[in-house]
C-alpha cells in the first residue's frame, strides 16, 4: 500500500458523509421502523414472510441500531462501510494482475462509481451484499490462480495444498452463502460462478462451496416458499407493482450499463440526459473493450452472464431493475483496471474514467434536487387541523418522523365521513391503480392547492356542498 491508496480511501469516506442526513425514503424507512419495533425473532416470523428479501440484513441492523441509535446517519453508516470494505477487495482482486497501482485504480474506480456512491449512504441491504460477494470472487479467482499453477511451482506440499484449495472453496462458498441470505438477487452471480467451476471440471470447489450453499438454501426454503406465494399475491392485486419491480424489456437493460455509469442523476431536457448518458457510458465500456486478455474474458463472463440471467427469470418475475445488479460494478472496475496494464496505449483513460465517475458523484451529492425523497419536509409541513390520506402499506417515511400522526387508508375514501377539509398524500396511488381523484370528485372534494417536496405531493382538498 502506499500513499495513494490511503488518499483514495480518506477521499472515498469524507465524500460519502455529505449529505448522509438527507430524509429518508420509503424503504429506508421500512428498515427503519422494522429494525425499531421488532424484535429478532418477530422480524423472521412476522416481518419478512410479507417482505420480498432474506432477512440477515435486517438482523444486523437490529444488532446495529441497539448501539448506534436510529437516526439517518447511523442507518446508513453500515452501508458506508460495507462499501469501503469493498473497495479494498476491489483493489486486492485487481493488485493480484497488475500489482498496486492497477489496484488503487480499480478501487478509485469502484469507490467513487456515482451508483455506488447513492447506495453506500442507503439504509438497505444492496451494499453488504455486494460486500459479501467481492468477498466470494475474491476467493473463487485465489482458486483461479492455484489451480493453474504448474505443481512444480507451488510453494505448498501436495496434502498442505489441498488442504488450502478446501478452505478457499469453503471461504468462497461461506461468502456466497452470506450474500444470499442478505439478497435474492446475488443468485444470479453464484450460478455464474458454480457454471464456470463445472465447465472447467473443477469439481473440488464446486461440491465443497455447493455444499456449504446448499445448506442455506434448506434453512431459508421455508420462508422463502411464503414470500414467493405473498410475492404472487402482490402481483396480482397490486396493479402496476410490476412494472415497479422491473420487466424483461429493451429499456430496463440498456438502463443498466448507463447508471453503472452515470448514477442515479436525470435532469431536462432529455436529450441532453440520454446524449450525456449515452456518450459516457459508450467511452466507460469502450476502455473496457480495449484490453481483451485471457483472464478478461473470466471476468467478462461474470459481468455477463448474470445480466443474461436475470434478463430471462424477469419474463416470469419481474426484478430487471439497475440497482439490483450492482454487485456486478467490482468485476465492472476490476475489468477498467485492465486498461492500465504496463505499456497498453490506453493507460490514460484510467484518469479520466475516474475523473469522471468523481464529477458524476459529487453532482448528486452537492445537488439536493438528486436526493431521495424530502419525507422529512412533507411531514414537518403536515397540517395539525384536517385529516390526512395515504396508502398506509407505504406510510412508513410518515411513522418515522412523526409517530403520532393518524394516516387514513387512502383506499377507504368511499366510506369518507363529510370532513370540510382533508390532505392527501398520493403517493403510490398510481402503482396501486387507486383513482382517488375521481372519487374525492364524487363527492364534492375539490384540490384547492398543492405542495411538492423532492420527488412528493401534498394535495390540499376542500367539500363544497
Amino acid at each position: 500500500m502506499n500513499k495513494k491508496f490511503f488518499f483514495v480511501f480518506l477521499f472515498a469516506f469524507l465524500i460519502r458523509l455529505i449529505a448522509l442526513n438527507q430524509s429518508l425514503w420509503l424503504d429506508e424507512a421500512v428498515t427503519a421502523n422494522v429494525v425499531k419495533n421488532l424484535d429478532f425473532f418477530q422480524i423472521v416470523t412476522k416481518f419478512s414472510p410479507s417482505d420480498f428479501h432474506p432477512p440477515l440484513y435486517y438482523l444486523f441492523m437490529k444488532l446495529w441500531t441497539n448501539f448506534f441509535g436510529y437516526s439517518e446517519i447511523a442507518l446508513r453508516i453500515p452501508s458506508v462501510l460495507f462499501s469501503l470494505m469493498t473497495g479494498y477487495l476491489v483493489y486486492k482482486i485487481a493488485s493480484l494482475f497488475h500489482g498496486s497501482i492497477a489496484g488503487v485504480f480499480a478501487m478509485a474506480f469502484f469507490l467513487f462509481n456515482p451508483l455506488i456512491v447513492y447506495y453506500s449512504q442507503e439504509a438497505r441491504m444492496y451494499m453488504m451484499a455486494t460486500f459479501f460477494l467481492t468477498i466470494a470472487l475474491y476467493f473463487f479467482w485465489k482458486f483461479v490462480i492455484a489451480i493453474r499453477q504448474p505443481a512444480e511451482k507451488q510453494s505448498l506440499p501436495a496434502g498442505r495444498q489441498v488442504k488450502k484449495e478446501i478452505a478457499t472453496a469453503a471461504f468462497g462458498g461461506l461468502a456466497m452463502t452470506m450474500s444470499f441470505l442478505t439478497f435474492y438477487g446475488s443468485i444470479f452471480l453464484i450460478a455464474a460462478m458454480f457454471v464456470y467451476l463445472l465447465y472447467k471440471k473443477q469439481y473440488k470447489y464446486f461440491i465443497v462451496s455447493l455444499l456449504i450453499f446448499i445448506v442455506s438454501l434448506l434453512l431459508i426454503s421455508p420462508l422463502l416458499y411464503k414470500q414467493l406465494v405473498n410475492s404472487k399475491i402482490a402481483l396480482a392485486n397490486i396493479t402496476n407493482w410490476s412494472l415497479v419491480l422491473g420487466k424483461a424489456n429493451i429499456k430496463n437493460l440498456l438502463l443498466i450499463p448507463i447508471k453503472f455509469s452515470i448514477g442515479r442523476i436525470s435532469f431536462w431536457p432529455k436529450w441532453l440526459y440520454w446524449g450525456i448518458a449515452g456518450i459516457w457510458t459508450g467511452f466507460v465500456f469502450f476502455v473496457i473493450k480495449t484490453v481483451f486478455k485471457k483472464d478478461s474474458l473470466l471476468w467478462l463472463y461474470l459481468f455477463i452472464f448474470p445480466l443474461i440471467l436475470g434478463f430471462v427469470v424477469s419474463f416470469f418475475t419481474p426484478m430487471l431493475q439497475y440497482f439490483r445488479f450492482i454487485y456486478l460494478i467490482p468485476i465492472m472496475t476490476i475489468l477498467l483496471s485492465f486498461s492500465l496494464s504496463t505499456g497498453h496505449k490506453y493507460h490514460r483513460f484510467g484518469v479520466i474514467v475516474a475523473g469522471g465517475f468523481i464529477i458524476f458523484s459529487l453532482v448528486y451529492l452537492i445537488n439536493p434536487a438528486f436526493h431521495r425523497e424530502d419525507w422529512k419536509g412533507l411531514v414537518k409541513s403536515l397540517p395539525k387541523d384536517r385529516p390526512v390520506y395515504m396508502i398506509t402499506s407505504s406510510s412508513d417515511p410518515v411513522k418515522y418522523y412523526n409517530r403520532t400522526l393518524k394516516i387514513n387508508e387512502l383506499r377507504e375514501l368511499i366510506h369518507l365521513r363529510l370532513e370540510k377539509q382533508i390532505t392527501v398524500i398520493p403517493y403510490t396511488a398510481d402503482i396501486y391503480g387507486f383513482n382517488y381523484k375521481k372519487i374525492l370528485k364524487e363527492n364534492n372534494y375539490y384540490l384547492i392547492s398543492k405542495k411538492t417536496f423532492r420527488g412528493l405531493e401534498l394535495e390540499f382538498f376542500v367539500f363544497n356542498n
